[in-house]
């Protein structure tokens, strides 16, 4: 338990950005995780606008420090080599 009124105070508000975090994390992931099945099932024009999205939630992540800036860009890189993949192979 916090001792002092300032680290009760810090721990609410961690709290509260902890939860807001945790929502923009959840939301990144289904879009990613949609991108990722639309590409598998080789739907190319609607795989690749949900490789747009997926790809503009992650970089607001890393903007917002939801997430780390080199943790966006690997996923975003992985997701673009499965995209270009399929493409080569329709």
């Amino acid at each position: 338990m916090p001792k002092t009124k300032t680290a009760e105070k810090s721990a609410r508000s961690a709290a509260r950005k902890a939860e807001r975090n945790k929502a923009i994390k959840s939301g990144v992931k289904s879009k990613i995780t949609r991108a990722e099945k639309l590409v598998a099932a080789k739907k190319g024009q609607e795989a690749s606008v949900a490789v747009t999205e997926a790809i503009s939630s992650l970089d607001k992540a890393a903007k917002r420090n939801v997430m780390h800036a080199n943790t966006a860009a690997r996923k975003k890189s992985r997701l673009m080599k499965k995209l270009n993949a399929s493409n080569k192979q329709a």
